[in-house]
């Protein structure tokens, strides 16, 4: 299926104490064993692995590989591929770069393709020969490679003794070592955790539990869970879970209790802090995507440390707003993108429409026209206008700097911090017929302000990278009422692509992408407090001069 595309000690708010249509999968292709006509000739095994002697003990057994399904996986791989890569690619191509695995796995073994005839060598010894396909016949190639593959095991103890899921990541990190460096195939096992990962695992209360002396205490409540709208806060003690008590019991067994099938009741016995009578609360178990966004108070500026967009970071986001909100005395808000390393596109594209009365968020530009969208905003800002403050650094990546820059470019944020990774690329998902998935990447990410975040990364607005004494020179600069970064500003957002490298580091380098630092928070918090220098800074950002043809930025 695709899914298209990742201090101070404060006080806590209530949740908190401390990157499309499905695609049809072909049934398992049986393949025929090899023909022995003038276009294909097959070594035979004994040949090349000559009997052992009577006194040898028998060689080992291969494990057993399913071909059908490796056939399978190849083949919807090589049709998910063929509309979707950034540049343009045939079967033909896809499946030698896959077969490239086989002489990684044993360099005894090689490939000829330069005739008509596609050859499997073992030294100067022909193993398989096959009559390449048309280019872009995907079956026809399918079939091949997986031939290929059962005759490099017939004769390799290093390819037979490869399992299956292990042949097929090798297939596709060969395949994929010839395109760019996001596109990737993840085996069954890690394939299934991420998607728990994504989506949530199994059913539980939603709250997270910690030891404190003797007793258990709920250390967390995950926004997105159950939990969240029930009479239960931090700091609760636990004392039973569905009658169950948890007197010496540790936190890790007891969180195991409120695991349970979904929409299980669940009751649990708490004592709030400073209260002398327990009370009872009763849920119903859910599945909990992990909690991405948590809040702090600190003092009049309410900091929002998002750590990815998953599947309701919006959500979460909007939650800790609308109660942030509530307070007649916030001054300010700080998000906190450092070390972010993105996720899903449309959460952060949502994520910017909570703070954005209207406009584009960003632009996305591939081959295949799913791929090709402008991502527009409207409905209104939940902070009506609060000033805004986004800390990023080097780590802050993908779906982080989507959000970060249409904040910056709609100059409804100042970016405090470091150059941002650059990965301006997103990828699409396919499941495969093994359970593993393919991410592909098929299109480009164009800031509001037309400029590609690809390579260039975001370029902040107060650098904090260059050292405290260049941080206390740029602050002093603000306060006189202009912008140290000016020059660095204005030149990232008149970049065009294509960029060469040249460009991107000339402009990089006026803040390099380092980790964040604890000076950063207290940056943001003097520019949220002087709101002379928060209105410099945010001046700094140029007028949107470029004509909309610019828009859709050719691949």
């Amino acid at each position: 299926m695709l899914a298209i595309l990742l201090l101070c000690q404060p006080t806590p708010l209530h949740a908190q104490s401390s990157s499309g249509p499905a695609v049809p999968n072909p049934p398992p292709a049986t393949p025929q064993p090899a023909p022995t006509t003038a276009d294909a000739t097959v070594a035979s095994p004994s040949a090349a692995n000559p009997p052992s002697q009577p006194d040898a003990p028998p060689p080992p057994q291969p494990p057993a590989v399913d071909m059908p399904l490796v056939h399978s996986v190849i083949a919807t791989a090589l049709e998910f591929l063929g509309p979707r890569t950034l540049e343009p690619h045939s079967s033909r191509d896809f499946t030698l770069w896959g077969l490239g695995c086989l002489t990684a796995l044993d360099p005894t073994l090689t490939f000829d393709s330069r005739g008509a005839n596609i050859q499997l060598l073992a030294g100067p010894q022909p193993l398989l020969s096959r009559t390449a396909p048309p280019a872009d016949s995907t079956d026809e190639w399918a079939k091949l490679a997986t031939d290929f593959l059962e005759a490099a095991r017939a004769h390799s103890t290093a390819v037979h003794a490869a399992e299956r899921d292990d042949l097929l990541q090798a297939f596709f990190d060969e395949l994929f070592n010839h395109l760019d460096p996001y596109s990737r195939y993840i085996g069954p096992s890690s394939a299934s955790t991420d998607r728990e990962a994504r989506t949530g695992g199994e059913a539980d209360a939603g709250i997270t539990l910690a030891q404190n002396g003797r007793y258990i205490v709920v250390s967390a409540i995950n926004a997105n869970g159950p939990a969240w709208t029930s009479e239960i806060d931090t700091g609760d003690r636990v004392l039973a879970v569905n009658s169950q008590s948890t007197t010496g019991q540790s936190a890790a067994t007891v969180t195991e209790w409120l695991r349970g099938p979904e929409d299980s009741a669940l009751m649990l016995r708490l004592l709030s802090p400073g209260q002398r009578r327990a009370h009872t609360v009763t849920l119903r178990r859910a599945k909990v995507p992990p909690e991405t966004v948590f809040a702090f108070v600190s003092g009049p500026i309410v900091v929002l440390r998002v750590t990815a967009f998953s599947s309701d970071t919006a959500e979460e986001m909007s939650q800790y707003l609308d109660q942030a909100t509530q307070d007649k005395n916030l001054r300010g808000l700080i998000i906190d993108l450092r070390g972010n390393r993105g996720g899903v596109l449309q959460q952060a594209v949502t994520a910017a429409a909570l703070l954005l009365d209207h406009g584009v968020a960003a632009v996305t530009s591939g081959r295949d026209p799913q791929s090709n969208h402008i991502w527009a905003v409207q409905g209104g800002d939940m902070t009506n206008g609060l000033p805004i403050a986004v800390l990023v650094d080097g780590r802050t990546a993908s779906a982080a700097e989507i959000l970060a820059a249409a904040l910056a470019d709609h100059r409804r944020a100042v970016v405090i911090g470091s150059a941002t990774l650059g990965k301006g690329l997103v990828q699409t998902v396919a499941q495969l017929p093994d359970e593993g998935e393919l991410f592909v990447t098929w299109s480009r990410v164009i800031a509001p302000l037309h400029w590609p975040l690809q390579g260039l990364g975001v370029m902040p607005q107060v650098c904090t990278s260059l050292g405290e004494a260049d941080t206390n020179r740029a602050l002093h600069t603000l306060a006189s009422g202009r912008l140290a970064n000016q020059a660095a500003i204005t030149a990232s957002r008149a970049a065009r692509y294509p960029l060469t490298v040249p460009n991107i580091l000339a402009i990089r380098k006026a803040c390099p992408a380092a980790l964040g630092n604890d000076r950063d928070i207290s940056v943001a918090r003097d520019l949220i407090n002087h709101p002379a220098w928060y209105k410099t800074a945010i001046a700094a950002i140029p007028d949107d001069a470029a004509p909309a043809a610019q828009l859709s930025a050719a691949p």
